[in-house]
């Protein structure tokens, strides 16, 4: 029996993957516990809409995105710390501190799509990497000063 699982199944497959199980799986646990469907010309053209319109949505989504990285990509964010004894800097800088210093900006970036390498914690330029989305990743300066 052929079937489109609905949802990601463990050991069998990803979510619209269509796939061969046996009968009395398909019937008493895939279909019953709606986690699949039977494999129809009717099913299978619900399938291509559905993917084709997720992929539309994406393709939106991404060149959004791309517009944002390219407002972003390679700008400079400055923090002023308070340093104490042979300029060493009090704390560090977090991606939730970058992440706000982008909302004042007008930019809602979540603190999560802020990877950090190592800490922030000395003066002059760090790069961070910024990433949105699979597909859309860029760098941006973060520049500790006095």
């Amino acid at each position: 029996m052929k079937v489109i699982l609905l949802k990601d199944v463990k050991n069998q497959g990803k979510k619209d993957d269509i796939i061969e199980v046996s009968d009395g799986f398909g019937r008493n646990y895939l279909i019953k516990n709606k986690l699949a469907v039977l494999v129809t010309k009717r099913s299978k053209e619900v399938l291509d809409k559905s993917i084709l319109k997720r992929e539309e949505e994406e393709s939106v989504l991404v060149e959004n995105l791309n517009k944002i990285k390219s407002f972003l990509a390679g700008k400079e964010i400055v923090f002023k710390v308070k340093t104490g004894k042979d300029d060493k800097v009090f704390g560090v800088i977090s991606s939730k501190q970058i992440s706000d210093e982008l909302k004042k900006m007008g930019y809602n970036i979540d603190k999560k799509c802020i990877k950090i390498d190592g800490s922030i914690s000395s003066l002059g330029s760090h790069k961070v990497l910024i990433v949105l989305h699979k597909k859309v990743m860029f760098d941006v300066m973060v520049v500790l000063r006095k």
